[in-house]
């Protein structure tokens, strides 16, 4: 699995007052669409740079995608304060449509990690997108709604913050595909190839 040449910029989008840092990422060659990659938990650590993060830029742009990897409000150099999953998703959405101007209308796929996954089921709610995946979706941590759109959800299966039983009772009720990879937690120590493999193998599936 060879990395594909990139182009790589930043821009800092305008937001409800704030400036969101956002990290730019293009394919080689003519991009098939757009994913949007919504990190962990800012108060935890979370940014753009968080590995499992980087690890969906990389399935992305493997995939012909454009990967946008915002930092939330109040990470690195994006402005304001942590709001609890509310602003964040206006500031994902205010991302979207900037970005999305510059590409001609590409369609969307979603990504998210851990608390980035509660956000983007809430922007799910609130722009047209191909499809959105879900990896360690912190469920038991946060009320998340049904799907709006196509959803797939990875976990791994030695999760140590959100229980597997708890991902597998939401993914049932609401018929949300649930891919499981083996011998690993939250932070998928030991297995981001094989997390890049699926994730890769999952925008391809909604590719047309």
């Amino acid at each position: 699995m060879n990395a594909p040449l990139v182009k790589r910029h930043k821009i800092h989008v305008k937001s409800a007052g704030e400036r969101i840092e956002t990290v730019i990422e293009a394919p080689d060659g003519m991009p098939r669409g757009l994913a949007l990659i919504a990190h962990p938990h800012p108060l935890r650590g979370g940014s753009l740079d968080n590995k499992v993060a980087w690890c969906l830029a990389k399935a992305a742009l493997a995939s012909g995608l454009v990967a946008v990897r915002p930092n939330f409000r109040g990470v690195g150099e994006s402005t304001g304060a942590h709001d609890h999953g509310v602003g964040e998703t206006d500031d994902m959405l205010a991302v979207a449509a900037v970005v999305g101007a510059n590409y001609g209308g590409l369609p969307w796929t979603l990504m998210g990690f851990s608390f980035g996954c509660y956000v983007q089921q809430r922007v799910a709610q609130r722009m047209a997108a191909r499809q959105l995946i879900m990896v360690g979706p912190a469920v038991s941590m946060y009320a998340f709604a049904p799907p709006a759109i196509p959803t797939s959800i990875v976990h791994g299966a030695e999760d140590e913050v959100i229980p597997l039983a708890t991902v597998r009772a939401y993914a049932e009720a609401h018929a949300i595909p649930l891919h499981i990879v083996g011998d690993t937690g939250h932070f998928f120590h030991g297995k981001l190839r094989e997390l890049q493999t699926l994730v890769e193998s999952l925008c391809l599936r909604h590719s047309s």
